[in-house]
C-alpha cells in the first residue's frame, strides 16, 4: 500500500511541475519539452527566446528529473527500509513506473495530446506535439532505461549496505 501512496505522491510532483509551469507562461513556459520546430516558430513568434528556454530547460529538468532521480530512492530506502538489491530495486521499479506511466498516458497522451492546454497558437500545423518517433523513446526510457537506472542505483545502495 505505502508503494502506491508514494507513486501517487510522484505522480502528484509531476503535475504539480506542469501546473506551474503552464500556468506562469502558458504552454510557451515549458516549450522546452516540445519538439525543436516549436520551439523554432514559438521563437519566429515572439512568444519567447532562446535564453528563456534554455533557463526554462534548466529549471524544468531539475524538477522534474531529481525527484526522479533523488526521491524514489531516498522513500525506498530512507522510508520503507528496503534492504538488498531486490527489496531496493522491486520498490523503485513500482514507484517509477507509477510515474512513468503517469507521465505517458496522462500527461503526454491525454493531457498534451488531447487537450487544448498545451496548444500555442500559431503552432498549431505543427502537430502532434510528440510525435512517434518522440512518443517511441519517451516509451522506450520509461520501460527500459529508467528500470536499469534503479537497477543501477539498488546494485549501488547495496555496496554501501556492506
Amino acid at each position: 500500500m505505502i508503494l502506491i501512496i508514494e507513486g501517487l505522491a510522484m505522480c502528484l510532483v509531476l503535475l504539480i511541475v506542469c501546473v506551474i509551469g503552464i500556468a506562469y507562461d502558458g504552454p510557451v513556459g515549458l516549450v522546452t519539452f516540445y519538439e525543436d520546430d516549436v520551439k523554432t516558430r514559438v521563437i519566429e513568434l515572439g512568444l519567447t527566446t532562446e535564453e528563456k528556454i534554455r533557463k526554462s530547460a534548466i529549471i524544468s529538468g531539475i524538477a522534474v528529473f531529481i525527484p526522479m532521480l533523488l526521491l524514489i530512492p531516498y522513500m525506498v530506502y530512507g522510508i520503507n527500509g528496503a534492504v538488498g538489491f531486490i527489496q531496493g530495486f522491486t520498490q523503485m521499479l513500482v514507484i517509477g513506473l507509477m510515474y512513468g506511466l503517469f507521465d505517458r498516458l496522462f500527461i503526454d497522451w491525454y493531457w498534451v495530446g488531447k487537450t487544448n492546454a498545451w496548444n500555442i497558437p500559431g503552432t498549431e500545423d505543427l502537430k502532434p506535439y510528440i510525435p512517434k518517433k518522440t512518443l517511441f523513446r519517451k516509451w522506450f526510457g520509461t520501460l527500459v532505461i529508467h528500470p536499469l537506472f534503479y537497477a543501477l542505483v539498488a546494485w549501488v545502495m547495496t555496496l554501501f549496505a556492506k
